[in-house]
């Protein structure tokens, strides 16, 4: 998430109390996650595991709590708990505002778009010319739709992200303040979900189409004219290249690359990065050919089981 302006090292201490490592009026434009930040960008890491991730990334500044040298052309915030301070910025710079109409006045509505009844249009939400909203379709506070997008009924865009850390007596939620991003020629089917960024931005990119009862994790990345049949699954922080089809009920787990133009046909799932321009098959899915010998031999294995058992009886 991007400020509105930019503020200074010294503006956020004072926000969350933090005490702090580097020059008061260094700049800080933004905050988000590790793996989606630019230089700029305020992000947090609490665990042992993670410091030298958060410490070398692209973000220059890191809320953090063990006092470090400070890295070259980085900033430094300290904290007993720097996941609940991170919270606290998100709420201070995204907070929630209850809605008190169906069309926000704060809604950029594009020439030519059609917004069907019963469509509730949130905060700061921009939406493109030629567009048609069907029927009971939400659309989240800052939303982005391009030009010529078609969202059929019962979609949700921008819900908050399934993201929550453990504690020992209790779940806290990691306050989402993405964005969802539609781009032009998209369409959209019925009752699908696309979530919004925890801190940065789901999107959908141009002639995408999807059918009904789709969902989409936070953070996640789809490409140019990718084509996903009803009932497909895709985690967080995925990123789908061009060109990819996925037919119905595929899952794809999170954090993972599905390469440009692999499909992967009816009921498959994969819980790791494939390669692209192949189709896949199988839970987890492996190449469709591979897959199909594979199943061959596995219904052949009770006719090989019987022609074994003979022939040591035999012997």
């Amino acid at each position: 998430m991007k400020f509105d302006h930019p503020f200074t090292l010294k503006q956020i201490a004072e926000i969350i109390n933090a005490d702090y490592d580097g020059d008061p009026e260094f700049i800080i434009t933004g905050i988000n996650e590790i793996h989606m930040v630019e230089p700029g960008d305020l992000t947090f890491v609490d665990h042992p595991k993670y410091y030298d991730k958060a410490l070398t990334s692209k973000a220059t500044t890191i809320l953090i709590n063990k006092r470090v040298t400070l890295p070259n052309g980085k900033t430094l915030l300290f904290s007993d708990d720097p996941f609940m301070d991170y919270m606290k910025l998100v709420k201070k710079f995204r907070p929630f505002v209850a809605s008190n109409k169906m069309i926000s006045d704060t809604a950029e509505i594009g020439e030519g778009t059609i917004i069907q009844p019963g469509t509730f249009i949130g905060e700061n939400v921009k939406i493109g010319k030629n567009c048609i909203i069907h029927p009971n379709v939400t659309i989240y506070d800052y939303s982005i739709l391009g030009d010529n997008v078609i969202i059929h009924a019962g979609t949700v865009l921008g819900a908050d992200a399934f993201y929550f850390q453990k504690r020992e007596k209790k779940t806290v939620k990691f306050e989402s303040c993405g964005r969802v991003v539609i781009k032009d020629h998209v369409e959209i089917g019925a009752n699908c979900t696309i979530d919004r960024g925890v801190s940065g931005d789901t999107i959908i990119d141009e002639y995408t189409k999807f059918d009904n009862h789709i969902q989409i994790g936070h953070d996640t990345n789809i490409g140019k004219r990718c084509l996903f049949a009803s009932a497909v699954l895709v985690g967080g922080v995925v990123k789908v290249e061009d060109d990819v089809i996925l037919w119905g009920q595929v899952a794809i787990n999170k954090d993972i690359t599905v390469g440009k133009g692999a499909v992967l046909l009816g009921t498959s799932s994969i819980d790791k990065s494939i390669e692209g321009n192949k189709v896949y098959f199988g839970a987890p899915a492996i190449e469709a050919r591979k897959k199909w010998k594979e199943l061959v031999l596995i219904r052949k294995l009770p006719e090989m089981y019987e022609t074994l058992n003979n022939l040591t009886k035999d012997a």
